[in-house]
Parts: structure tokens; sequence; C-alpha cells
């Protein structure tokens, strides 16, 4: 094995820093949508016991909640796949970053494509969380537009 001084390896150091910060702030991502995905299964059984018990006009209207439910359930389970994917990267590219440092011949496609490919998983759980947001309103507007239970 080829012996690096700890003087070559600090600029790589430095330069991991960035992946490291992304690893951190992807984690803080994935705990408001591991968040969301347990609310949204929460409500999802709430509103499945109520139409077991619900009849007449109130059954549609809580048959599209839960229908609305089950996407956003489904786009957060794809937004955490996204950002889990996203950190793994990240990981490897850490290594990778260090890997080029001991043995830098013909690394740099392989450190740009991890690189491109962290950024393409987290833009696409970005794009999911986003279009989950949009269907937690149209639950919303579902829920005002219902009328008013009879006293």
């Amino acid at each position: 094995m080829v012996s690096t001084p700890v003087q070559e390896l600090i600029p790589v150091l430095q330069i991991a820093i960035g992946p490291v910060i992304l690893i951190s702030g992807v984690g803080l991502l994935l705990l408001t949508l591991t968040n969301r995905y347990g609310r949204a299964i929460d409500r999802s059984r709430q509103l499945l016991r109520e139409l077991r018990a619900a009849a007449g006009p109130e059954r549609p209207r809580l048959e599209g909640q839960v229908a609305i439910l089950y996407r956003r359930a489904r786009l957060l389970r794809l937004s955490i796949t996204l950002a889990g994917v996203s950190v793994l990267l990240a990981s490897v590219l850490i290594i990778a970053l260090f890997l080029a440092a001991l043995r830098p011949a013909g690394t740099a496609w392989l450190i740009s494509l991890l690189f491109i490919a962290c950024m393409a998983a987290l833009i696409g759980s970005l794009a999911a969380f986003l279009r989950e947001l949009h269907l937690s309103l149209g639950a919303l507007k579902l829920e005002l537009t219902a009328p008013p239970p009879p006293d």
C-alpha cells in the first residue's frame, strides 16, 4: 500500500466537507419526510376507521381523502428513498475522494458521476416532496368544501 503524507490528505479532507454537510442537510430533510409519512399513514388509518362506520354522503368525501393520503404516502416513500440514495451516494463520494488522493489516475470521471447522481437523487426527492405538498393542500380543500356535520 502506498503511504500518503498527512499534508497531502488535508486538501482532501477540506474537499470532503461539502458532501458531509450535504449528508447533514439531507438528514434533516429525511427527518421531515419520515414525520410527514408517519402522519399520513396514521391519518389514513383513522379515516379508514371512520369510513367503515360512515354512510351516505359522508362516504365519498372520506374515500377521496383516503385516496389522496395514499398518493401522498407513495410520494413521500419515493422522496425518502431518493433522499436515502442521495446520502448513500454522498458517502460513496467521500470514499472516492480519499481513494483519488491515494491513486489519482482516472478517478475524476467517477467523482463527477457520483456527485451528479447524488444531486439528481436529491432533486428527485425534492420534486416528489413538492408534489406531496401540493396533494396535501388538495386534501385540505376536500375537507373545507365538505358540508358541516349535522348537530
